[in-house]
């Protein structure tokens, strides 16, 4: 079931709810909806990877539990918060997955992070309510590099 409220907050916000699984493409659909077709695919893979590892590492594959994605575009500037209802991480793994620039080809964790920091321009995740944000300036005139 898929749940969207609209929240006028002096710019236009919007609230996804949904069923922890990995039937993503609708939800992906929705929060693409209003950015420009030609940065589509380069954001999707980017929102993708961070759904499933919401879903997998977050919520452990619970359909009972939910995930939510609140997004919002103010001018150019596109931005997605997305938060689960799993347990946070222990300090020590969040920071040796999240905070790193790099990829550690053999660690066990930190892959979706590297993707995720080259695809977007901003990428925080608040340990304390289990909630990463990302964040997109697009130049309408700027074509998406593939990395």
């Amino acid at each position: 079931m898929v749940l969207t409220l609209v929240r006028p907050v002096g710019h236009q916000c919007r609230t996804v709810s949904f069923a922890s699984t990995l039937y993503l493409e609708p939800i992906l659909e929705d929060i693409l909806l209003e950015v420009p077709q030609l940065w589509q695919p380069h954001l999707k893979l980017g929102l993708q990877e961070a759904l499933v590892n919401a879903v997998k590492h977050g919520n452990g594959l619970d359909p009972a539990k939910s995930i939510i994605v609140e997004y919002s575009v103010l001018a150019n500037t596109y931005w997605w918060s997305i938060t689960d209802e799993g347990n946070p991480p222990p300090n020590s793994a969040h920071q040796s997955c999240s905070l790193s620039d790099t990829i550690d080809h053999q660690a066990e964790c930190g892959r979706g992070f590297y993707i995720l920091r080259r695809l977007f321009d901003e990428v925080h995740w608040h340990l304390e309510t289990n909630c990463l944000t990302l964040c997109k300036y697009i130049d309408e005139l700027q074509i998406p590099l593939i990395y």
